[in-house]
């Protein structure tokens, strides 16, 4: 699987997003460092998984805008006598 590249912005916001749940949550205080690579593992082993589910969830709302679409040219449609 190939891994989910962040911006240097992103990274960071990401990283104090897991210092702050492994202090909050688990009690345990981690480095930038150990953030960093525990962020890269899950980019790399699971990240695919969520985009994945994200194109299938933008895939449904496309589908859903056709679907429509194609309702609202149906009830515009002229009736012929043949």
């Amino acid at each position: 699987m190939s891994k989910i590249e962040f911006s240097s912005e992103q990274k960071t916001a990401l990283v104090n997003i897991i210092q702050g749940y492994c202090e909050q949550q688990l009690d345990i205080e981690i480095g930038q460092f150990d953030a960093e690579f525990l962020l890269d593992f899950f980019s790399e082993e699971i990240g695919a998984f969520y985009y994945n589910q994200g194109l299938q969830d933008a895939q449904t709302v496309v589908q859903n805008r056709i679907d429509s679409i194609a309702d609202e040219l149906y009830e515009i449609e002229k009736p012929t006598k043949w």
